[in-house]
This record gives C-alpha cells, structure tokens and sequence, in this order.
C-alpha cells in the first residue's frame, strides 16, 4: 500500500507540475503575443503617419532594423521595402493584411514557416492616397520557444520529482503508519486520525461477525467431534487426492494409527488394494463396499462420494464391524449343509430298505428286522428335527421365558434315572453328588442341559467307566458339574464342542448315535439363564463340564 501511494502521489504532483508549467508558458505567451502586436500596431501607426507626411523620404531616413517595413501602392505594387529590393518583389495587393486594409483601413495577419518554426505578424494601415503601409515583425513559435527553455524546463522537473519524492514518502508514510499500528484483534484501542474511524467501525463489526461464525463453527465441530468420536463404527474424511482430512478413535485403534496421519495419503491408514481401490471409486462418483478381514474380525467398508457444486470433492468413509454377521452366515451355511448330511443319512436308509422290501428281496422272516431298522432311523429323523426345534426356539428367544425356582439336585437324579438303562448296557457308572439347591430357571430348557450333558458323558466314555455328577455352591452361585472317565477332547478342539453338528470323533459318529445338537443346546440353554460354562478335558483321561449358575 505505502509503494501504491508513494507512486500515485508522485505521478500527481508531477502531472500538476507539467499542467502548471504549460499554463503559465501558455498565459505568458498570451500576453506577450498581445504586447507584441500592441507594440506592432503603434510602430505602425507612427510609421503611416510619417509615410502620410513626408513620404519616401521619411522611410529612407527612418533607421529600423528588427521590423521590416514595406510601402505598397493601392494597385498592389510595392513602393518600398526596408528588407528587400522593392523591384524584385510581386504585387502585394492579395495579401490578407493588405486587402484588409484597402477595404477597412488597417488589416493584420500572422504567416507560420515550418521550415524556419517562425512566425511573422503583419499589421497594415492604409493612408491618404490610398497606398498602404505595412509594418511585419519576426517571432518564435511555441515550440521554437520551449526547446530554447528545454533545459531549464528539464532542470524544474528534476527538482519537482525530487521534491515530489520527499513528498510523497512522507505523505505516504503518515498515511500508513497508523494504518500498521491497527491493532486488529482490539481496534477500539488503536489511535487513529479521524478520517480512520469509520475503517476502524467496520473492523469492530466485522470481527464481532468473524468470531460469532467462529464461535458458531467450533460448537459444531466440537459437536461432530463428540458424534463421530464416540461411533464405534471407524469414520473417515478424504478430498479428492486420496488426503485424509479427519478420522475417528476407530479409525486410529483399527488400523494403528494416530492424529498425524491427518494431512497424508491414506496409504498411510491401510494398504491394500480394496481398500484403496474401495475409496478410488468413490472419489470417480461412485458408492462402493467391501469386506475388509482386519486383525481376525471382518469389517465392512462403505465408500460414498462427497459433492460440491456437482463435482466430487472428496469421499466419506464409514467402517463397521461385522464379524458376528459374517460368522452368522458361516454358521448358517454350516448349518444348512450339516442339516442336509444328517437328514440324508436316515432318509437314505428308510429308502433303501423301504426299496428292498417293496420289490419282495426280503424274506418275510426278516421283514420284522428290516422294519425296526426303518423304525430306528424314523426314530433318529424326529429326536433331529426335534432337537433342530429346540435350538431355533432359543436362538430365536421363543422358549418360555417364565422362570420358577427349581432344584437342580432332584432335576438331576431324575434325568440319572432316566438314562441308568443306557449306562448299564456299558457298565458304567453314574455318581451324584451334593446338595440340594434351588435355582431361577426354565424348567423344561434345564431338563434338556442336565440331559444332554449326562448322555454325552455316556456317549463318550469307557467301558465300565464312572460319571460323576456334582453340585456345590460357591460364593453365592451353583455349581453344576458333569465330569467322565471317557476318551477326552483335543486341546485344539475344545472351543469347537458347542457348534452345531460338531463330534470329535467322527469316525464313531453312526456308533455312538446323536443329532450332534447337544452340547449346543446347552450353550444356548446356559446363555439364557445367565450361567458361565467351564470346561476341561485330557485325551483318554476325561472330560469336566461346569455350568455355573446365579442364584
């Protein structure tokens, strides 16, 4: 600003100098020129009167050299000329001046020579006989006049920019340094000349509106920081460029980052090519999603374009976690392919068997056993779909949620009862132990816990083996426990017992019967009445299962 009015003030002041310079030069050649002429008129005057009185003879005695003098007769021929020889010259009686004269008594005109750049004034007055006397006077023109003076001209220009320099730096300066000492922030406390105080009004406005906007921004951006930091779905801003203008927590504890990947390619949150190519399509305008498997979990991601004025600027990035959802599908796709093996092994069997008879290969003696086959397997079919209905009841939370109080020590020594038949057949066991302790539940989802865990411990032990069955309280909670002398579990396959349709031994699957529902029954049965399951087992030494329950 201070450069800007240093060098507008020069150029006034100079333009001022020149305007001035030529309107003095202007009324001074004015005056002049008038003078010069009234000078003319008069030394004319004086010269015709002499002419008038004594003729020739006053013009030969006149002694003139700056003015040229010409004597012409009324016919135009030239009497006398105090420059030239009046013999050599034309008629004169066409000239401006003289033909003035001749019609009105005086006549004046003024002849420019470019060669020369000279003017010559003529003043003519006609006398008593009619001839007419002329009087001309040489001058310089204007800009024969200004190259005379050029120097001092250029000299006075010289002094005027130097001049106007000291000025205008000094001008300029005032002008500016309270402008500098503005405090912005406090105007109101800046000192100003007058002329500033509207300036300094806005400035107060302006930045009342500036921190109302600002004050405004910050609740919302505070706002959006508390939404988004408190998602547990990871949200992630970039612009166009693929650089990542804000993310949340969990973004950084997702993918290990922290606030100085703000600013950077997102290269720097995730790597690989869906990803990326994920956010790519997003900033081309198009919604894309995956899949994404971090850290053992699976997270989808969706990619949607952000528009401005109908153009992307950039894209917004939600990330949420779904896992259970994915293990869901598997679970169901296991499930479904499970569902179909069991139900074709039985259906199979009923077929065949039911083929045989039809075509009359079967003995009649054998009917009786091939009919208890069908039996057997029709059996097998109802206790799946049965235990199928079971499960989808308490996966689906249609089970009776009307819980009475109920004592697990009878519960289980009549499930004991129910199942000594089969454990005899094997020799083995069956030990209850405890005391009697009432617990809020669901009788008839108990009844199948307390039975599936006994007759899997029948299932899976030895001959003449022993099954334990014991109940205890400990700190304000019983304990329910199952524990066997059979052929154990695999470390690695301890986690895998409570799937569905999941045997550890898959080559005794048909031998030791069972929908392989089981134990999954029982995990879904221990997550409705709020018990924690334990387990521990040790290959051909046993397996113990605890079902705690709150009291």
């Amino acid at each position: 600003m201070k450069k800007k009015i240093f060098k507008n003030t020069i150029l006034i002041i100079l333009l001022l100098v020149v305007l001035c310079g030529v309107s003095i030069i202007g009324v001074l050649y004015s005056y002049f020129n008038k003078q010069y002429v009234s000078s003319l008129n008069q030394a004319a005057g004086y010269i015709a009167e002499g002419v008038n009185l004594s003729g020739l003879d006053f013009l030969t005695d006149l002694n003139e050299n700056e003015k040229r003098i010409t004597w012409v007769a009324a016919d135009g021929t030239v009497l006398y000329d105090n420059k030239a020889d009046p013999h050599t010259m034309e008629n004169h009686k066409n000239r401006t001046e003289i033909k003035q004269a001749m019609t009105s008594s005086a006549g004046t005109s003024v002849r420019y020579s470019k060669t020369l750049s000279e003017e010559t004034i003529y003043h003519a007055i006609r006398i008593a006989d009619g001839s007419v006397v002329r009087v001309s006077v040489v001058r310089k023109s204007v800009p024969a006049l200004l190259m005379k003076v050029l120097l001092p001209i250029i000299l006075v220009l010289l002094l005027g920019v130097e001049f106007s320099a000291i000025l205008a730096y000094r001008l300029s300066k005032q002008i500016t340094t309270p402008l500098e000492a503005i405090d912005l922030d406090h105007p109101d406390e800046s000192t100003v000349y007058d002329e500033l105080s509207p300036f300094i009004r806005k400035i107060r406005i302006q930045n009342e509106q500036i921190q109302k906007a600002m004050t405004q921004l910050q609740a919302q951006k505070n706002e959006f920081a508390l939404i988004t930091e408190n998602m547990q779905e990871g949200f992630l801003v970039v612009d166009k460029k693929e650089i990542v203008l804000s993310h949340n927590r969990s973004i950084s504890t997702l993918f290990d980052v922290d606030e100085s990947v703000d600013g950077k390619h997102v290269l720097e949150i995730n790597r690989s090519e869906e990803f990326i190519d994920c956010i790519k399509k997003a900033i081309q305008g198009i919604h894309s999603e995956y899949i994404c498997p971090v850290k053992g979990r699976f997270y989808n991601i969706y990619a949607n374009p952000v528009f401005r004025n109908n153009e992307v600027a950039g894209a917004v990035v939600i990330i949420t976690d779904v896992t259970e959802k994915e293990e869901r599908e598997n679970l169901r796709r296991e499930f479904s392919a499970n569902v179909s093996h069991e139900l074709k092994t039985p259906l199979t069997s009923i077929s065949g068997i039911a083929e045989i008879i039809k075509n009359g290969i079967v003995d009649e003696k054998d009917v009786k056993t091939f009919a208890g086959k069908i039996y057997d397997e029709a059996r097998r079919l109802i206790h799946l779909v049965e235990d199928i209905i079971k499960l989808s009841q308490l996966d689906e939370g249609e089970q009776a949620v009307e819980k009475t109080p109920i004592d697990i020590y009878d519960l289980s020594r009549i499930e004991i009862h129910h199942l000594e038949p089969v454990a005899e057949e094997r020799h083995i066991k069956i030990n209850l132990q405890g005391e009697h302790m009432m617990i809020s539940g669901i009788h008839s989802v108990l009844e199948e816990m307390v039975y599936n865990l006994i007759e899997n411990a029948i299932k899976y032990n030895k001959e003449d083996g022993t099954i334990d069955v014991m109940i205890k309280k400990k700190k304000h909670r019983c304990e329910f426990c199952v524990k066997d002398s059979g052929i154990g579990i695999p470390a690695d396959q301890l986690d895998r017992i409570f799937e569905r349709f999941y045997r550890v031994d898959k080559s005794h699957s048909k031998e030791i019967g069972g929908t392989g529902l089981g134990l999954s029954i029982v995990k879904h049965g221990a997550k409705l009445h709020n018990a924690e399951i334990k387990i521990e087992s040790a290959l051909n030494v046993g397996t113990e299962i605890n079902l705690i329950f709150p009291i």
